[in-house]
């Protein structure tokens, strides 16, 4: 006889949704359709923000402090890169369709 399954499956990651942890964004890159809400949370002990690269970009978030989310719905297609200000060398893009 077996052992009865303990497996559950994995809760589905959404894809409009970016963790901020371990000094990264997850997914770096993110594809969504214009007119999706992304939301970022951030899963670490340190605060980070979600701020355009670059000047006149969409994203301006306050500095998240843990477990803190911050939204952005994306109207327009192209392709939107954003880091922390606080760690720069955090990067990631956003492409929109």
């Amino acid at each position: 006889m077996s052992p009865p399954s303990s497996s559950t499956p994995a809760a589905p990651v959404p894809r409009n949704a970016v963790a901020i942890k371990n000094f990264a964004f997850a997914p770096a890159a993110l594809k969504v359709k214009a007119g999706t809400t992304v939301t970022w949370t951030n899963q670490d002990t340190d605060a980070h923000t979600v701020t355009s690269a670059g000047s006149g970009g969409p994203l301006h978030s306050a500095a998240l402090s843990t477990h803190a989310t911050y939204r952005y719905t994306f109207t327009k297609p192209g392709t939107y890169h954003y880091l922390c200000t606080i760690h720069p060398f955090m990067t990631a893009t956003v492409e929109v369709t």
